[in-house]
């Protein structure tokens, strides 16, 4: 539980930091007046002010906020309602911008730090044979062994590869067996586990899926390389997602805060440079939200300025658009709502995210 609050709360701060600072940054270029900057959603813990501005952190985790003088008003001073059409664009969308190029970033990061990197088992390279998943109440969860853990031994025959790992298992089901495992932390354990002949097809023999892997640490440069190939596959995987949705090829799964919180804590516990990586994905799908025209959100206002440039300057009244927001944000806030519910629901009665 700690690990998942903890890592969750690092990387919605990371994100919501990217984003609002993209706001923030770019208002203060173009001489906007920023009232307030805000982490999290009020009622506001603690805040201060500098200059003009309060910056404040608050008490709901649902994202941040800038405070913009003037955002539908262009009679108040400094307001972003008085700057051209093109200066509201690129302030309205440099959250939406950080957000979809963080990735880039986090991406480069993670190769930089230790991490896995599958081989095939006639590799030039030394394969160790790695721990990618353990099922829960599984031989294997219950003797103890964890992801990341490096499979050394099987009843005394040395692991070189999977192969040689499964055929020990196979020729001892229902056998109580003895495996060596060198831990993340560098320790050296011996378990023992029997494996199952009739498992479950989601669990295998003994419930761990295992591969061929070195760990790595890149130079800069190649995980700037590395990075960008990724972020590429990832925006192809996000466009091929969203076409398979329209076209019901790929079934619609929503999960709100409380379903990403349960998928970071796992993610977490498979190492830093896989909840990097996580990290990434989440902020490039939170990019694209954002831009969406959805009232309340970046997109939405977004809109507002588009219609503006249509009606050759003829504005929606401030009061219309401001009760449009509005609207927009209880509806969203019921939607976070219902999605949470569901997300609880699934939580207790031991489901995953999958």
């Amino acid at each position: 539980m700690l690990i998942t609050l903890v890592s969750f709360f690092l990387i919605l701060i990371i994100l919501i930091l990217a984003h609002e600072l993209g706001h923030f940054f770019t208002a203060k270029l173009f001489k906007v007046r920023v009232e307030e900057f805000g982490i999290f959603m009020p009622p506001r813990i603690f805040s201060f002010k500098k200059g003009e501005t309060i910056y404040s952190l608050n008490a709901i985790p649902l994202g941040g906020f800038n405070k913009l003088a003037g955002e539908e008003d262009p009679s108040v001073p400094g307001s972003l309602a008085g700057k051209s059409i093109p200066v509201r664009l690129l302030v309205l969308s440099a959250g939406s911008l950080m957000n979809i190029l963080l990735p880039i970033i986090l991406l480069a990061i993670a190769f930089m730090i230790p991490h896995l990197e599958s081989v095939s088992t006639n590799s030039t390279e030394k394969g160790q044979v790695f721990v990618m998943e353990v099922v829960a109440n599984s031989p294997a969860a219950n003797a103890g062994i964890k992801v990341n853990d490096i499979i050394l031994n099987a009843n005394g025959e040395a692991v070189q590869n999977v192969a040689d790992y499964e055929r020990v298992v196979k020729a001892n089901y229902g056998t109580e067996i003895a495996v060596t495992v060198r831990h993340y932390n560098g320790s050296t354990a011996v378990v023992k586990l029997t494996p199952q002949a009739n498992a479950p097809v989601t669990q295998g023999a003994t419930g761990v899926a295992v591969t061929n892997a070195v760990r790595k640490i890149d130079n800069p440069w190649t995980a700037i390389r590395y990075g960008a190939v990724s972020y590429w596959n990832m925006i192809v995987l996000f466009i091929t997602g969203i076409w398979g949705m329209i076209r019901g090829t790929v079934p619609v799964n929503l999960t709100g805060p409380v379903g990403i919180a349960q998928l970071t804590g796992e993610i977490a516990r498979t190492g830093i440079a896989n909840l990097l990586s996580f990290a990434a994905v989440i902020s490039l799908n939170l990019g694209i939200l954002n831009i969406f025209p959805i009232p309340a959100m970046d997109g939405g206002r977004i809109v507002f300025v588009l219609l503006e440039w249509v009606r050759r300057g003829k504005r929606v009244s401030p009061k219309t658009e401001g009760m449009v927001h509005s609207i927009g944000f209880i509806l969203l806030m019921i939607v976070f709502l219902v999605i949470s519910y569901h997300d609880i629901l699934r939580i207790i009665n031991g489901g995953s995210i999958g």
